[in-house]
């Protein structure tokens, strides 16, 4: 396994990504006995870490016999087969047969899975550092995400879905202020909901670009039969009928190009992971099979900083790294500012599938400082980070930032996907930024349970509480072994 970051999951909050076993049709004597010798390891550790954590707690606030409830008294590991196991690869032939599943690790057991230990098809229990990739804020099966699914709410709206953008219900301001607002990053006050992290991208660059064109022609509505609306009517030449009460106007314009459609770009950076749609994979720089035969949209990148470790020791040269940086960054927007001007800046608080770089705080102070000056809109993509893994429900917080950022994504550990922004970002048309749901009624009754949980449990100390015991353990390991970069 390797250690890759921050998930909440039922009381350690982390996020990993697993390291497959290769799919061996029999095993060895030797392989058993490796996978015991794994067991035992495992156990002891997770033992330790929960004595460890035990030891260290600094605040009589915390309800410390949490942890072994949520995991249903499960201690440790207990691993019966190598991963994935026979059943599993039986599961992964007979899908393979229909269905893609070349990215499958194993098939899981979600009725046994409890806190942060999974279940797999083959009766082993695992420690999940992965957490259904970042995305389950409390662990499998947690007794009061599991109550707020049975209530009647939940089933009304799982089974009658309501088209949230034209036809929300009569309690969707309700539901809003109790979750989605009540969260809201400071200074934020509206609120987009949408499906996932993708969706969440793809609409705030969209809102991003439409914002910087109303800047530009000084907030005027559009009108129906302008040059800028004619020219974003589709990707032909062809002829435009335009009538009035005297004339027949027949117009032949090459369409889908300027005015309506205007050549601007966002800049994202090395590393950096924000979707799967062709605009987001246009912003994403992590690993180029995402990319691998899709067309892209040609928009600028800039280094993300690469830090040296232990921090304390290179500050200066982490500063350097920074400067550096943000003087790419604005060398980067000047350079498009008569071809493609920058009117979005997309980043991660924490690059997740980059490899766990962050930023420090002075870099991202600097990045909204160019971000002003230019004019572009600052989106800060906490798909990955927020909803309280860091410590805090919105990673950008550690900033302490005097104004917001324009944009913050979500998805994940939310429920639903979506955005905050500031005033004056969202357009005024309607249709402008849709779908058929906008969201996911059904998914905010949960929310609201995992709100409520976080507050009532102090959930948001406890990973401070957490963190504190990993990065004192992981520093002391990175004294003992000075070439550590990475757990493998």
């Amino acid at each position: 396994m390797y250690l890759r970051g921050f998930s909440l999951g039922g009381s350690t909050l982390w996020r990993v990504k697993t390291r497959h076993f290769p799919r061996k049709s029999s095993r060895s004597s030797s392989s058993i006995a490796t996978h015991q010798s794994v067991n035992k390891t495992l156990t002891r550790s997770v033992v330790a870490l929960q004595q460890e954590i035990l030891a260290h707690r600094s605040s009589p606030q915390l309800d410390w016999q949490y942890l072994n409830d949520l995991n249903g008294g499960q201690l440790g590991p207990s691993m019966k087969t190598e991963v994935p196991g026979p059943n599993s690869r039986l599961l992964m032939k007979d899908l393979g047969q229909f269905h893609q599943n070349s990215s499958i690790a194993f098939f899981i057991d979600y009725e046994k899975s409890q806190g942060n230990f999974v279940s797999d098809a083959d009766g082993n229990v695992l420690l999940d550092l992965f957490q259904q990739i970042g995305s389950l804020p409390l662990g499998y099966n947690h007794p009061s995400l599991l109550k707020a699914v049975e209530s009647p709410a939940t089933k009304l709206f799982l089974a009658t879905r309501p088209a949230l953008g034209v036809t929300p219900p009569m309690d969707y301001i309700d539901q809003l202020h109790s979750t989605l607002i009540s969260v809201a990053p400071s200074k934020l006050h509206y609120v987009q909901p949408k499906m996932c992290g993708t969706c969440a991208n793809e609409n705030a660059l969209k809102t991003a670009f439409i914002w910087y064109r109303n800047k530009e022609r000084g907030w005027k509505q559009v009108q129906t039969d302008s040059a800028e609306m004619m020219s974003a009517y589709n990707n032909q030449v062809g002829s435009i009928m335009i009538t009035s009460s005297k004339f027949l106007i027949i117009i032949s314009i090459k369409l889908s190009q300027e005015p309506g459609i205007p050549k601007l770009s966002a800049l994202s950076f090395t590393g950096g992971f924000h979707g799967r749609s062709i605009g987001c994979l246009s912003v994403t720089n992590s690993k180029p099979i995402y990319k691998l035969d899709v067309p892209m949209l040609n928009w600028p990148r800039a280094t993300f900083p690469e830090y040296k470790y232990p921090l304390e020791h290179y500050e200066a040269e982490n500063l350097a790294e920074d400067s550096r940086c943000l003087e790419e960054v604005e060398e980067t927007i000047y350079q498009h500012l008569h071809t493609a001007p920058v009117a979005a800046v997309i980043v991660e608080p924490i690059q997740s599938e980059g490899g766990d770089k962050h930023g420090s705080p002075y870099f991202f102070k600097g990045l909204q400082h160019l971000c002003k000056k230019y004019g572009a809109a600052l989106i800060v993509d906490e798909v990955q980070t927020g909803g309280g893994g860091t410590g805090k429900m919105w990673a950008h917080q550690h900033w302490n930032l005097l104004d917001p950022p324009d944009i913050i994504t979500f998805a994940k550990k939310m429920f639903i996907g979506g955005f905050y922004c500031r005033e004056g970002m969202l357009p005024n048309e309607p249709f402008r930024i849709q779908g058929t749901w906008m969201g996911d009624p059904s998914k905010m009754f949960i929310l609201r349970a995992m709100l409520e949980e976080i507050k009532r449990e102090n959930l948001l100390l406890l990973v401070e509480e957490t963190g504190k015991v990993l990065l004192s353990g992981l520093k002391e390991l990175q004294v003992r072994k000075l070439s550590l970069k990475s757990l493998e």
